[in-house]
């Protein structure tokens, strides 16, 4: 008699390589290359099967020099901001592809659900689905924060994929029906910014002037989470990949040990938490974009 094997949390989880030299020390061009390689074999041999990507700085180049052959990853990409024009947004994408090594990608996403609310927002979804009818992308989506309406947007443009943040700290695309309504809509949410930012590791000591404010706030959370004895990153985890709706989770990592430490939490049991409890009183979408803190383990 056979039994169906659960599915594992790594199926879930989605990577975005990160290289800011406050998460992962500079390394010579050589190295670099086997960093990258040593990280998406260890993705591989997890069960991750999802790369995000972003036209910006040198990742691209990277894991296209990087991938395991055959590789078992998909990738999304994103758009360079509509201001740089139709032609140039289409261009990039395909040139991410290039610069990846990739014949075609699993989906194509504008970068900043704003510019699908402008006047060339829908010339910019044509030029997309174009592309996802010639098989260059399998399917397309969006960006979006909670203030831009991403449910809107969704029923107007009838994407494939929504990226959305939503954390402990920012409950928000939850609590307000966001990533519900998404797949509601037969839309694929891929949830974002998992850790806050690095937000949800900083103590009080570690913040910068413009955040004091929000240090007794975070100091609490973190209590809760040590009375519970459950670590920030197994907290974080459980929270995201047990968000009904959603489909893909997915945590930056700048190494294979960072992401060594990101797939063993996400197997820990889901904590019995008081999630509403660990939420900050105020918003933090704001605050955390500007917060860059380096930690041991991911952000």
């Amino acid at each position: 008699m056979r039994f169906a094997v659960p599915p594992s949390p790594a199926d879930r989880l989605a990577i975005a390589v990160v290289t800011e030299p406050e998460r992962s020390r500079p390394l010579p061009p050589g190295q670099r290359e086997d960093a990258m390689r040593h990280l998406l074999q260890t993705a591989g041999d997890a069960g991750v099967g999802l790369v995000a990507t972003r036209p910006e700085g040198d990742v691209e180049r990277l894991l296209g020099q990087a991938w395991p052959f055959p590789s078992p990853f998909r990738v999304t990409a994103r758009t360079v901001p509509l201001a740089d024009g139709l032609d140039r947004v289409e261009a990039r994408a395909r040139r991410s592809l290039e610069r990846m090594g990739l014949p075609r990608g699993d989906a194509v996403l504008v970068q900043n659900a704003s510019d699908l609310a402008g006047a060339e927002g829908r010339a910019l979804w044509a030029r997309l689905t174009a592309l996802k009818e010639r098989g260059v992308f399998r399917k397309i989506g969006f960006v979006a924060t909670v203030e831009d309406g991403p449910t809107l947007i969704a029923r107007r443009f009838q994407p494939d994929v929504v990226q959305v943040a939503c954390n402990i700290l920012d409950q928000r695309a939850a609590r307000g029906g966001v990533i519900e309504d998404l797949a509601g809509q037969g839309v694929e949410v891929h949830l974002a910014s998992v850790f806050a930012q690095g937000l949800l590791f900083a103590n009080r000591d570690s913040l910068p002037p413009e955040l004091a404010a929000h240090g007794m706030a975070l100091s609490r959370t973190r209590r809760r989470l040590a009375e519970a004895r459950v670590d920030p990153m197994q907290a974080a985890l459980a929270y995201a990949l047990n968000l009904p709706g959603v489909a893909q989770v997915i945590a930056s990592v700048a190494s294979a040990a960072e992401l060594r430490a990101i797939v063993a939490a996400s197997h820990a049991a889901k904590p019995d938490i008081d999630w509403d409890a660990l939420a900050l009183d105020e918003a933090p979408a704001a605050v955390t974009s500007r917060l860059r803190l380096h930690v041991s383990n991911a952000a």
